[in-house]
């Protein structure tokens, strides 16, 4: 059996290093800006949306870098996907944006070789794109795909990965308690093997989309996502699609039994421990506690016979963040399974840093090319 590869960055614990903190008695309703309905429901705070650059139904006429559309593929629970195209036909710095880094050798002296060079350059523009299927931020219960802090990131990852991006727009508890994320997680996963076997694709899809080269990715309660859709991957067919890598950003996880980060910053400023507390309340089934097996990874539950059968995995996470200690020991849990992880641990921050210091975006960025590519 092959043996597991980690690569891991880490930070030394300091107990007595100075954390800004909260009253304890937080009311994480004001924290989340989110009122519970009779019905049980929530009103939420509105945040700005970002609307899609393109439709199928009119021609490309945007000069942006990254063209952008919206697809519905589930009809009866209305979920649906923005994708994101770095290949823009009317912008010209598209290739080489993609090949800014790589060198092209040329021969003056030559004609053949200038023939060479742009058949060479020909054959990289139709290079197939890998596909990144992303979950969104939110603890289950909040945003969109099109709200503007889970837009733009998907932008960028586009642009500078060039990659095919498609953000799925699950449904959100308490309307739709877990597990109802995750079957539209399995759902956006079974229309792309749709799309690799149709005859009728959708073009951006069938000209630029490498469907052998897809990564699961997951920021926060995204990357649960993205875990447990990667869990099921034994148990379902999506042939052509193959998926090669799970990529998780802090992932969101939880126990009743408090890990040590989490009782050290339990009043976090960012995140206090009663926000996450909630947002599992509402999330998970009802009746559910935190030690069920979609909040707590050490819950063997349906799938958890599949860990070992997980693809590829990068982790990051950030001391600083109440979840830290619980993120390590996921990481453990992948290496005692054999996983092949990539680990980074060595920054200080915050829970969902990325959204608010692009400094940090762009460093996870840098380590998902070294991961695509590797």
């Amino acid at each position: 059996m092959e043996e597991p590869s980690q690569k891991t960055t880490t930070s030394n614990h300091n107990d007595n290093k100075k954390v800004d903190k909260v009253d304890k008695n937080i009311d994480p309703y004001e924290h989340l800006k989110i009122t519970l309905n009779p019905d049980g429901s929530l009103n939420r705070s509105q945040f700005p949306l970002v609307p899609p650059n393109c439709t199928d139904s009119e021609p490309i006429t945007t000069t942006e870098p990254v063209l952008t559309k919206d697809i519905t593929f589930d009809e009866e629970t209305k979920s649906w996907l923005r994708l994101y195209n770095p290949i823009n036909p009317n912008n010209n710095n598209n290739n080489e944006k993609k090949y800014d880094d790589e060198e092209e050798e040329s021969d003056e002296n030559s004609d053949k070789d200038d023939n060479d060079n742009d058949k060479e350059k020909e054959k990289k523009s139709n290079k197939k794109l890998p596909i990144i299927l992303y979950f969104h931020a939110g603890g289950m219960i909040l945003y969109h795909t099109n709200t503007i802090f889970n837009n733009e990131p998907c932008t960028r990852f586009a642009s500078e990965l060039h990659a095919i991006v498609a953000s799925v727009e699950y449904r959100l508890a308490p309307e739709n308690r877990l597990p109802s994320a995750y079957q539209d997680a399995i759902d956006a996963l079974l229309w792309l093997k749709t799309q690799a076997s149709s005859p009728n694709p959708d073009p951006w899809l069938a000209n630029h989309a490498d469907f052998s080269r897809c990564y699961l990715m997951g920021c926060s309660s995204g990357a649960n996502i993205a875990y447990r859709t990667a869990l099921t991957l034994p148990t379902i067919d999506i042939e052509p699609v193959k998926v090669v890598g799970l990529i998780m950003n802090q992932p969101l996880f939880g126990s009743e039994e408090r890990t040590r980060s989490e009782r050290r910053l339990e009043t976090d400023m960012a995140m206090p421990m009663c926000v996450f507390d909630l947002m599992w309340k509402l999330a998970l089934p009802e009746g559910s506690s935190r030690d069920h097996e979609y909040s707590n990874f050490m819950v063997k539950g349906e799938y958890g016979g599949n860990i070992g059968k997980l693809p590829r995995t990068l982790v990051r996470g950030f001391e600083g963040d109440p979840l830290l200690d619980r993120q390590m020991e996921f990481v453990r849990l992948l290496m005692r399974h054999r996983v092949r992880v990539t680990a980074h641990f060595g920054e200080f921050g915050f829970h969902n840093i990325d959204f608010v210091d692009a400094k940090r975006h762009l460093t996870m960025i840098k380590y998902m090319r070294e991961f695509i590519i590797d």
